[in-house]
């Protein structure tokens, strides 16, 4: 099954962390700059957000004018059970108090 495939790919990507359950992925992200550092993969030859890939491979299309959130505030992290639909406004609110959230460390 696709779906199954998807996992597996990514899942070949991270690294797990036991403590807090993060799949933590290593490959390649999209870079140092403004809303950088967010996983990136290429799939079927277009690159994609790994977190949206997660969500969507296991929830459904996410909809106009909603975001993908990190529960963990973890930005590399791609377990879909750490990610949540959220607006825009909610995913603001939510960044500005953990000021930013944790960025990965390729």
């Amino acid at each position: 099954m696709r779906r199954d495939r998807i996992e597996a790919r990514v899942l070949a990507g991270c690294i797990i962390i036991a403590e807090s359950g993060c799949w933590v992925w290593v490959e390649s992200d999209s870079g140092g700059g403004r809303g950088g550092g967010y996983p990136r993969l290429k799939l079927d030859g277009a690159t994609v957000a790994v977190h949206r890939l997660m969500w969507t491979n296991r929830n459904g299309l996410i909809p106009p004018r909603k975001q993908i959130d990190h529960k963990c505030r973890v930005r590399c992290c791609v377990n879909p059970d750490h990610l949540e639909m959220v607006t825009h406004k909610e995913n603001m609110k939510r960044r500005d108090a953990a000021r930013g959230g944790r960025k990965c460390k390729n």
